[in-house]
């Protein structure tokens, strides 16, 4: 059996094809350059043609992610983000017991799994505080890339704000105060992990999968 799924995210688009209940093929891409490539519009909105990139209709298709309602997947299941990233986590981790973070673009999610099942969870998805997009935004601010930024950890910076847009203004003081470009990227790092701290003791379980864009910075 063949099967495509699409999470169309909010900075990044993920395919994954796999085949026999095993994964052959991943592809990710930025989301503005995958709707002006293989997005069709019509009097119904936005389509997305997936054939260019190998799927046809005898393959099952399930779409997930941020924009998976805005942006019609012909003969799509749709499936919630949460419950894909909960489904995902299972069925990579191999785990039944866990808590799963998924730190993404334009927010995050703490969901607890209990035999399998998903039993709790949170998000901030009214702000993009301490998420991707905050990142890329001091990632700017201090003239570093998210990979440079995601090496810092050691004496960080004490930064109150997380928001993606205001959190510039205290970075940019700390800048004029002469603080260490590498002081001031632990402390971003840290604010992140300071935010998240508190859902994750909520839940309670000691195994925490990390799945996200943010799951590459290795300083968070």
């Amino acid at each position: 059996m063949k099967a495509f799924g699409i999470d169309l995210g909010s900075r990044s688009v993920k395919l994954c094809r796999m085949e026999d209940g095993s994964i052959v093929e991943r592809w990710n891409g930025d989301t503005i350059e995958f709707y002006r490539k293989y997005g069709v519009r019509s009097t119904g909105g936005l389509t997305v043609d997936l054939a260019p990139l190998g799927y046809d209709s005898a393959n099952s298709l399930a779409a997930t992610g941020y924009g998976r309602m805005s942006a019609a997947v012909r003969d799509a299941r749709i499936i919630s983000e949460i419950r894909a990233h909960m489904l995902g986590a299972c069925f990579q981790g191999g785990l039944e017991e866990f808590t799963l973070l998924d730190m993404g673009g334009q927010d995050y999610k703490v969901v607890h799994v209990s035999e399998g099942r998903m039993v709790d969870f949170a998000t901030n998805d009214k702000c993009a505080a301490s998420t991707g997009r905050y990142l890329e935004n001091m990632a700017r601010v201090l003239g570093m890339t998210l990979e440079e930024l995601g090496c810092h950890v050691r004496n960080p910076v004490h930064l109150t704000g997380t928001c993606a847009i205001f959190g510039e203004s205290e970075l940019i003081g700390m800048i004029v105060q002469g603080r260490e470009p590498s002081e001031l990227a632990a402390g971003v790092n840290r604010t992140v992990v300071k935010r998240i701290l508190p859902l994750l003791d909520r839940m309670g379980e000691e195994t925490i999968l990390l799945s996200g864009g943010v799951a590459l910075n290795p300083a968070v």
